[in-house]
């Protein structure tokens, strides 16, 4: 049985140092543990607990907590462990955030969907989901004894944290209700797969029907609330910039992403066109329309990576980071109309190849000692995302300019379609948050403003990302912001001569999944 309020309450009131000594990295660590295991709701007959009662006991203990981070002296501890506090604070105001003004649990649908069918590429979902994920894709089939009994106690789960989820969810956000639709139906999708694979198992086939049961009437029940919904979704100026600057931890306002954003968008559209202008007497890049045209590109577009990193000294090189980088997640479909990084995939599967650092930082991550617990577990909240979805972008326009495109050049304009695209969709996320765009405005403006027309509006892509960015603040300006970030590193980096890749790259797998503007911190030159 998990930790009932009393119990958090006592815990906060424990000092981690006496009388001011300065804290430890045993202290941080062990404040980090009690933290960790605080900011989980208790669970109900193995259920997590996110009814009024147990979020306002939740709420009313979190002071303490703030109390406990701020009383730690690490004024004179290494930059390091300086900056794991600020990331343990970062976490408790995400807590404090959600508390007062997301409310996932009382405004957003599609929090209480826990059964996933493919592996995320970040360290953690992206957005935010009640504590009782179901990660199918990890399980291998046919089933062991033990793994069908932790696959059943998840799915038996399904059926009353949706009946919770009709008491807790009163939000009146349009946008929100209107859009959850589309998650719960994957759900629906991922159970329906998965009761082929367990067909033979008594107990699991009926725990997959309830599962099932359960999401279709709650998503019955999500369209009959969603037409009754008029309020905005976006948690407004104010609080997004609170949201930057204390839990994701960027040093830019909302007003100053907005500029950034568009000025982004114009220099990746026009250095597009300068780059159509030069290449203007090439034949067009056509798309693979096989599978097997495109496996032979992506193994080509692999072995050139590859070599490139490891012929150029740009790594200190394991054997376990070329099965990383080589990651291709949810295969390739080349069936017509393709998404808009099918577009892109199907043209050279390079790109995505350098985007695919993702697989690098998880492999890096699972490597992580034990003895390090803050930097071994994903930060809460998808704080990290401005060091792995910023740095995977910049990644693409760096090696292009370290010259892995050569002999490439159609592909070099592939880098500006996706830098415009990630623009266009962010502007989405900044005006959806400051109640000036609706979703839907916000996905017409990205698929209009994306070279070459590939984020379409009738497909699946763009709305889906403009969800993304509705329930989670500030996730879509984590590509560019996070590439500028890495931009100032690589400044600082270069300051006396060419841009040491290695140590940048060797430095940010040492460092791990903190937030950009703390891997700046660390790794810049004084």
């Amino acid at each position: 049985m998990r930790a009932s309020a009393p119990l958090w309450l006592a815990l906060t009131l424990v000092p981690l140092t006496s009388f001011g000594a300065p804290a430890t990295a045993q202290d941080v660590a062990t404040l980090f543990r009690q933290w960790r295991e605080f900011q989980r709701p208790p669970r109900v007959g193995g259920v997590p607990d996110y009814s009024a009662k147990a979020m306002a006991a939740q709420a009313g203990a979190l002071p303490g907590w703030l109390s406990r981070v701020d009383a730690l002296d690490v004024s004179r501890a290494p930059l390091p462990l300086r900056n794991d506090v600020r990331l343990i604070r970062a976490e408790m105001k995400g807590l404090d955030f959600d508390h007062r003004v997301l409310s996932p649990w009382t405004r957003d649908p599609a929090f209480y969907l826990t059964i996933f069918d493919e592996q995320s590429d970040q360290p953690a979902r992206e957005a935010e989901y009640a504590d009782a994920a179901v990660e199918l894709w990890a399980f291998k089939f046919p089933l062991s004894a033990d793994a069908a009994r932790e696959l059943l106690d998840g799915l038996r789960v399904v059926p009353p944290l949706l009946a919770q989820a009709r008491k807790n969810l009163t939000g009146d956000g349009k946008d929100l209700w209107r859009m959850a639709g589309g998650p719960i139906r994957e759900q629906m999708a991922a159970l329906t797969a998965l009761a082929t694979k367990i067909s033979s198992n008594g107990a699991l086939s009926s725990a997959v029907k309830s599962a099932l049961d359960a999401t279709e009437g709650y998503r019955r029940w999500v369209e009959q609330q969603a037409a009754t919904k008029t309020g905005p979704s976006g948690v407004g100026v104010t609080n997004y910039d609170w949201y930057l600057a204390n839990v994701a931890l960027i040093p830019y306002t909302h007003a100053q992403l907005v500029t950034l954003h568009e000025r982004e968008l114009g220099r990746a559209r026009a250095t597009l066109a300068a780059e159509e202008l030069k290449n203007r007497a090439l034949p067009p890049q056509l798309p693979a329309t096989t599978v097997e045209e495109h496996q032979r590109r992506f193994d080509d577009a692999l072995g050139t990576w590859l070599r490139f990193l490891r012929e150029n000294d740009f790594i200190t090189w394991e054997d376990w980071m070329g099965p990383a980088l080589g990651t291709l997640p949810g295969g390739f479909d080349p069936r017509p109309p393709l998404e808009f990084f099918s577009e892109v995939e199907a043209r050279d599967p390079l790109l995505l190849r350098l985007h695919m650092w993702h697989f690098m930082d998880l492999a890096v991550l699972a490597r992580r000692p034990p003895a390090d617990p803050v930097r071994a577990r994903p930060a809460l909240y998808n704080i990290f995302a401005t060091r792995t979805e910023g740095f995977a972008t910049a990644l693409e326009e760096l090696m292009m300019h370290a010259g892995l495109f050569e002999g490439r050049p159609r592909s070099r304009e592939l880098v500006y379609v996706m830098l415009g695209q990630r623009a266009a969709r962010a502007l989405g996320d900044l005006h959806m948050h400051d109640n000036t765009w609706t979703l839907e405005q916000a996905s017409e403006f990205a698929a209009k403003a994306t070279p070459r027309g590939w984020l379409r509006l009738d497909g699946r892509t763009v709305r889906g990302e403009q969800l993304l960015f509705l329930r989670r603040p500030s996730y879509g300006t984590t590509y560019i912001v996070g590439k500028a970030m890495t931009d100032q590193l690589i400044a600082s980096m270069s300051r006396n001569g060419p841009l040491p890749m290695k140590a940048l790259l060797d430095g940010l797998n040492r460092t791990g999944l903190l937030p950009m503007s703390l891997v700046v911190q660390e790794l810049e030159v004084p």
